[in-house]
């Protein structure tokens, strides 16, 4: 009886060893799991040692990015105002000795009537043919009214009804006519009228009958 009690006493601490190395060893299979796990899982930016950027430092960054920016835009615009400001005085510029020479090529074609004025009042204190000094007018006279035609100036012809038009005339005065067909027409001229190219330069100045 004795013996029997002893074998299951025996039995019991064999199987309590049994049992208490079987927990040994799953607690060192857990703990060999989570070390393997701790080491594979990758470290937080606390635990790896880096810092995360805080909000004010990305508000720096930012601010001296669109600083950046704005001096860049800032340098485009200055450029731009210096460029369109030397167009500005070149064009004005162009302008100006445009209106002071604008009439340079009709003056050139000028001169030679002016020539020819000269060389008459010269020819005048020596001539002796008074047909000669006429003619030598009327040349000059025709040389010149060429060269108006030939840069759009005509004279504002008189009809043959001369009709009183506003457009081209303008009555300097009125005189009573004793035919009473001419009441309200043009009787006489005082001076010509000019068209440059259609446009009146200068009205014609007219006497008109009443």
């Amino acid at each position: 009886m004795r013996k029997a009690k002893d074998k299951e006493k025996h039995t019991e601490q064999q199987a309590q060893a049994a049992s208490n190395e079987a927990t040994q060893q799953a607690a060192q299979s857990v703990t060999e799991n989570m070390t393997e796990n701790k080491e594979n899982t990758p470290a937080s930016p606390s635990e790896s040692g880096v810092k995360e950027p805080d909000l004010a430092t990305q508000m720096e960054e930012l601010k001296q990015k669109y600083e950046a920016e704005i001096m860049e835009w800032k340098d485009k615009y200055l450029r731009l105002s210096a460029e369109f400001d030397n167009y500005r005085k070149r064009t004005l510029k162009e302008k100006m000795e445009l209106t002071r020479y604008a009439n340079e090529e009709v003056l050139k074609k000028l001169l030679p009537v002016v020539d020819d004025f000269e060389l008459g009042i010269k020819n005048l204190e020596t001539a002796n043919d008074l047909q000669a000094v006429k003619d030598g007018i009327f040349l000059i006279y025709n040389k010149f009214k060429d060269f108006l035609s030939q840069n759009g100036i005509k004279e504002i012809a008189i009809q043959d009804d001369k009709e009183f038009n506003t457009d081209y005339h303008e009555a300097i005065t009125k005189i009573p006519v004793d035919d009473q067909s001419l009441s309200g027409k043009i009787v006489d001229v005082v001076q010509k009228g000019y068209l440059l190219n259609d446009k009146v330069i200068r009205y014609a100045k007219v006497v008109v009958g009443e």
